[in-house]
């Protein structure tokens, strides 16, 4: 194997580890369910791709058959992190009943503030507007 691909392969590992490093100290250190949302799903995310992306180039540079399996599964994490996040958002919003758990860090202390509108944030009216048609 080349030098060239063996410093990056390892340097694409320990940005990966170090991502992911991060990514699980804000899963278990952030204080509300809304903030801890963004260590597995950003940084986490990227640590775990950047892992993936360093085995597709490790079996190719070290003589092994080019596989499609790593980039399938990273593109596979890359669009089902950001859903999943979203989808354990609007589960939690609708759980505490129009409000999130107080995270003083934010600033939020009596739940959502109100919309600029005036209305209803957006995830709360699906489910009636589709009922009213």
């Amino acid at each position: 194997m080349s030098p060239i691909a063996e410093i990056l392969i390892a340097v694409l590992l320990v940005i990966g580890g170090i991502f992911i490093l991060v990514g699980s100290w804000g899963l278990a250190r952030l204080p509300s369910l809304m903030t801890r949302l963004h260590g597995p799903t950003k940084a986490t995310t990227l640590g775990v791709g950047g892992c993936l992306i360093a085995s597709m180039i490790y079996f190719p540079a070290s003589g092994g058959a080019l596989s499609a399996h790593e980039l399938l599964i990273t593109i596979f994490l890359f669009l089902t992190a950001p859903i999943s996040a979203n989808m354990i958002a609007k589960a939690h919003l609708h759980r505490q009943g129009h409000g999130i758990d107080p995270n003083p860090s934010d600033d939020i202390v009596e739940g959502l503030p109100a919309p600029p509108s005036g209305g209803d944030w957006a995830t709360f009216r699906g489910a009636e507007s589709s009922r009213d048609d």
